[in-house]
């Protein structure tokens, strides 16, 4: 389970094998056993006996900002595995094979868009059905665009790829939006800041899924600032920002279900002087109940029953693998 630590004066030390968390309610012992990660926001503590027991077992601490975005990481000074894993995946990245490898996210993140715009379409609604046809025809015409770059590097499709992407989100999202409760619909996809609620809860939701996909990676031994598409700077987890694209659609689907059950009321989020729009303590708690909720869901892949958040651990596993061939 995920320890989520973000409300004011908390604090987190040890007790023995376990955790105790010190709040204005009293204390709780939560035991390591069964502890995956801890996420702390601001105005939190933790003693440094709670960060070695975390480190000693593996488990990772994440401090977030109020946008859920991570900002720290607490990790054992080890990587996954040995330094050939590294160095494959920077031959990688410059090989003719990186270019199907990231046509291919492009590709999923866009056949995974059709399919939540065929789940929130109101079927007895004409309107809907023709904007969701419309919609799908469009974004399938990206994706035969993106089918037929070639290139032997990255760079040679890079700016294509992103305009053709990009585009292809502004259509599913204009199409979605069309889908929600009045009262929760957007003008458009915005981030740092957000300026409406359904925008707060998405970018709140993606900073939990780099938070979950860079510490996957790392745990596979890769190097989460080496990225394929996203470019290498600012010191920013680059490949995380790629492969999140695989998995953006699971958040959309957690948001986009919350605001069509209007669970979010204005308790949960304020607006600043600026505009921008910020979700509060409640809608924070609601988001990470929520996110944390689905990607704790067994499913069925491949035959077997695995969590979402552990297909996310296989595919970094996988993904490590393929990059030890390149050495």
């Amino acid at each position: 389970m995920d320890l989520v630590i973000n409300s004011y004066g908390v604090t987190v030390s040890r007790d023995n094998n376990g955790f105790v968390i010190n709040n204005a309610d009293g204390r709780q012992r939560v035991p390591v056993a069964g502890v995956s990660s801890i996420l702390i926001g601001r105005g939190a503590l933790i003693t440094s006996d709670a960060v070695l027991l975390a480190v000693d077992n593996e488990i990772e601490i994440l401090f977030t900002d109020p946008a859920g975005n991570p900002t720290a990481r607490v990790w054992s000074p080890k990587y996954g595995s040995i330094s050939t894993i590294r160095k494959g995946q920077l031959l990688f990245t410059q090989s003719p094979d990186s270019v199907p490898w990231i046509k291919d996210i492009v590709d999923k993140k866009i056949e995974n868009q059709q399919a939540l715009i065929l789940l929130m379409a109101n079927p007895d609604d004409p309107r809907a059905g023709n904007l969701k046809n419309t919609a799908i025809n469009r974004l399938e015409a990206y994706r035969h665009k993106i089918a037929s770059l070639q290139g032997d590097r990255v760079a040679d499709i890079a700016s294509p790829l992103r305009g053709w992407e990009g585009t292809a989100s502004r259509i599913y999202f204009e199409t979605i939006n069309e889908f929600l409760p009045a009262h929760y619909r957007f003008d458009q996809r915005t981030q740092r800041p957000a300026m409406d609620v359904a925008n707060a809860m998405l970018n709140y939701g993606y900073g939990i899924m780099y938070g979950k996909i860079e510490g996957a990676l790392i745990k596979a031994g890769i190097d989460p600032y080496i990225g394929v598409l996203h470019r290498n700077e600012y010191n920013r987890p680059a490949l995380a920002f790629d492969i999140i694209e695989l998995y953006r659609m699971w958040v959309d689907y957690v948001v986009f279900s919350l605001l069509a059950q209007r669970v979010m009321g204005d308790e949960h989020y304020s607006t600043r002087d600026d505009g921008s729009c910020w979700l509060e303590a409640l809608g924070r708690r609601i988001m990470i109940q929520s996110v944390n909720d689905f990607l704790h869901e067994v499913v069925e892949h491949d035959n077997m029953s695995r969590s979402r958040l552990t297909l996310i651990g296989i595919y970094a596993q996988e993904l490590a693998q393929l990059f030890k061939k390149y050495n």
